[in-house]
């Protein structure tokens, strides 16, 4: 869309510095995520899954040493046995296993440390950490009666700035990532209110004037599973830990590509390729290769 038919379309939004606007017209919006993973979850429990609360302490694996065509030894591992930390308790619940699927999300550069990936010398494969750790990220919820209304969108500007609607009385919420100078400490979740009046109001009213009287109601903090390498998904088997399995890495898309994720690993695990969707672009491998898979959309 060019500046004037967005001008037509939604008159609220100030176009000043606007070249293009992309405006999906179907198949695109926007969901609740928590009731989508509740959904998942309870699916997949009326499936036979079983939920158990913990923490993963330990790997019981047993290892093979093997030579590369170029003669460099490596050692594979494969894990038989996991231990969980199980909630209010202090003894560990020992879990036996043939498939470990990594998805601990902001933790599971911790959990594959635990495995021994990226134990090896720098700049070999065994030495290759998975690089995914947390970002914490705020969400604020605003009350706006001359808000834009019942025909707002998502909205992302290229500022870094977003805002949805939420629920019919006037209420908006959204947020913007911090730049690398910026980054809050994720050791806690207690919410920066500054981040907000400095950072992201300003923003939001230079794109949407009757911002300008916004009113913050609530607001709330949560991880990204930020992957420093280039931002996006890492699915599939470890190269070296030959039973334990990516879905991780997201940073921020998670919930989005789930389904999709879901079934590639499903795939890969049963069949040992990748069959609907080619995902190979984000395997393991890739951060011992250097080849970036990059997304640049990460708000």
């Amino acid at each position: 869309m060019s500046p004037e038919q967005l001008r037509n379309k939604f008159p609220w939004i100030n176009t000043e510095g606007v070249a293009l606007a992309s405006y999906g017209l179907e198949n695109e919006g926007w969901f609740d995520p928590w009731s989508l993973l509740q959904g998942l979850r309870r699916k997949v429990q009326s499936m036979g899954v079983l939920f158990c609360q913990g923490e993963v302490t330990r790997f019981v694996s047993s290892s093979d040493r093997m030579e590369t065509p170029s003669g460099e030894e490596v050692i594979l591992k494969k894990i038989h046995e996991v231990h969980v930390k199980v909630d209010h308790s202090q003894e560990y619940q020992p879990v036996e296993c043939a498939i470990v699927v990594n998805t601990a999300g902001a933790w599971s550069g911790q959990i594959a440390e635990l495995a021994g990936i990226g134990k090896g010398p720098p700049g070999t494969l065994q030495g290759t950490k998975l690089p995914v750790e947390p970002r914490k990220r705020y969400v604020y919820l605003w009350h706006c009666p001359q808000g834009p209304g019942l025909e707002a969108p998502l909205l992302a500007d290229p500022s870094g700035a977003y805002f949805r609607r939420d629920g019919l009385g006037n209420n908006y919420l959204g947020g913007c990532s911090p730049t690398a100078e910026e980054e809050p400490d994720p050791g806690n979740l207690e919410v920066d209110h500054d981040f907000f009046q400095d950072k992201v109001w300003p923003l939001l009213a230079q794109r949407v004037p009757a911002f300008e009287t916004l009113k913050v109601k609530s607001a709330w903090a949560g991880y990204y599973d930020y992957n420093t390498f280039d931002q996006n998904g890492v699915v599939g088997p470890h190269p070296l830990v030959v039973n334990m399995y990516f879905a991780t890495g997201f940073s921020g898309h998670g919930l989005q590509q789930a389904p999709a994720v879901g079934r590639a690993v499903a795939e890969m695990v049963l069949e040992g390729h990748f069959q609907t969707i080619d995902l190979s672009p984000f395997l393991f491998s890739r951060f011992y290769l250097g080849e970036k898979a990059q997304e640049h959309c990460i708000i």
